[in-house]
């Protein structure tokens, strides 16, 4: 229950509507408050306070109608300038960026300030009456809007800045990476040397676990999409109350394709219907990739960038040697990570899931192999992928780390050795190679 809720979380977070939505509604609360705190108060009271507004009601609705008017422009102007950034962001950068533009926080909340504000005068307008000789003019309310005005000509600077800087190539990679860390320590919380050595002593013990049990159920998928997250807690808590054992085929980012296996459950008796819909329901399918359990989403966002860069139509080596840059970061702190073991175990020991974890060598060829590939013309590029990868090699801990590194790296030579005619570039290549070799044999 808690992984699906993190999941509409996720997709809330990421629309564009739920903060502006929520600064509504508080606009409105306000509204509502400071006009009955005006009728609380007596008028002559009120001007013991200079800063309050004194006017009339003619000038209030002056006032509450100009304001509402600019606000509900500048909102128009603040939608017209996101959508051009968005825009730009997915010629640029590509459409899957889109979505770190639209879940950024300052922007939900400028758009929320504009229409918020404009909303808040609309209800305090309402409020001002002047008929038959009875006068109200809410002056704490009226005073509150012209604070809001000064304050949102603020905001619009501010996002006039936050936009001309957060479309900005390096920024982009930089906000991507950071979001790369964040993902990585949530989900890689132990340091390598932490893994319980139990995993790895039930490594060879996983055909005599499952030759106990009698039936097996294909876990089928009901729709197509990427799978995004799955519910571990309670698919471990139903495997040890009925004693099963589910091997699990494919990990969070991967695409599903209906009636295909999502996983295999092995019983010792037959299994009701209803029981299998109920596991197939931990398998949150969606249509597109989400970073909350795939460690590579923000990779390929990475990759992505690069390879826009490295594209005829940009051709910007540097924006691709930056997410070069942020990749070898990621990777570097991935070496001191212990990866998750591919069993869970119930607490008086007994395997309950298999699962398919992301490895180490899996991750290093996302993020370079595609690179490697597309940009195999450029020198630079290439040169800087082995030193990437020598960088890479000097904090590798385990054999499993070296020799995903020196495949690469073979690749990576072997590419450049067709592609690259100029010996001296050649020359510098193979000096990279031999320096991240020297650095992998110790």
């Amino acid at each position: 229950m808690k992984t699906r809720l993190v999941n509409i979380w996720e997709n809330v977070r990421n629309s564009f509507w739920f903060v502006p939505i929520l600064m509504i509604f508080l606009a409105i609360g306000l509204s509502f408050v400071l006009v009955a705190l005006d009728r609380m108060i007596e008028p002559e009271n009120l001007r013991v306070f200079d800063f309050l507004y004194g006017g009339g009601p003619e000038g209030a609705r002056s006032i509450l109608s100009t304001i509402a008017g600019s606000m509900i422009t500048v909102a128009g102007v603040t939608f017209s300038i996101t959508i051009v950034a968005l825009a730009l962001t997915s010629s640029q950068f590509g459409p899957r960026l889109l979505r770190n533009f639209m879940q950024d926080t300052s922007n939900q909340i400028v758009l929320g300030t504009f229409i918020s504000t404009f909303i808040y005068c609309l209800l305090v307008l309402r409020s001002v009456n002047n008929i038959d000789g009875s006068v109200f003019v809410p002056g704490i309310a009226v005073t509150f809007a012209i604070i809001l005005a000064v304050m949102n000509v603020g905001v619009l600077i501010y996002f006039i800045h936050h936009v001309s800087t957060s479309i900005q190539a390096d920024q982009v990679v930089a906000a991507v990476y950071d979001e790369l860390s964040e993902d990585i320590e949530r989900l890689f919380p132990e340091e390598l040397g932490c893994k319980l050595a139990q995993d790895e002593e039930n490594m060879d013990s996983q055909e005599p676990t499952i030759d106990k049990y009698t039936y097996t159920y294909d876990i089928t998928a009901s729709k197509n999409g990427y799978l995004q997250s799955i519910d571990n807690d309670s698919l471990l808590k139903i495997t040890e109350e009925h004693d099963f054992l589910v091997h699990i085929s494919f990990r969070p980012g991967e695409f599903i394709v209906e009636e295909s296996s999502l996983a295999v459950l092995r019983s010792k008796k037959a299994v009701e219907e209803d029981l299998t819909e109920q596991i197939a329901s931990y398998f949150i399918v969606g249509s597109q990739r989400s970073p909350e359990q795939d460690v590579e989403f923000r990779i390929h966002q990475l990759v992505e960038i690069a390879l826009r860069a490295l594209s005829t139509g940009i051709n910007d080596p540097f924006t691709a040697i930056a997410c070069i840059d942020r990749l070898g970061a990621a990777l570097c702190c991935l070496t001191k990570k212990a990866f998750p073991s591919p069993f869970r175990y119930s607490a008086e020991g007994t395997l309950r899931v298999i699962s398919k974890p992301p490895t180490f060598k899996g991750i290093l060829n996302t993020a370079f192999n595609q690179i490697r590939q597309d940009g195999s013309t450029s020198v630079a590029v290439t040169i800087r992928l082995l030193e990437t990868l020598k960088i890479i090699a000097g904090q590798a801990r385990t054999s499993e780390q070296r020799q995903a590194i020196r495949q690469q790296a073979d690749m990576i030579v072997r590419t450049s050795q067709d592609t690259i005619k100029d010996k001296s570039d050649k020359n510098d290549i193979q000096q990279c190679y031999r320096d991240c070799l020297n650095v992998l044999n110790g």
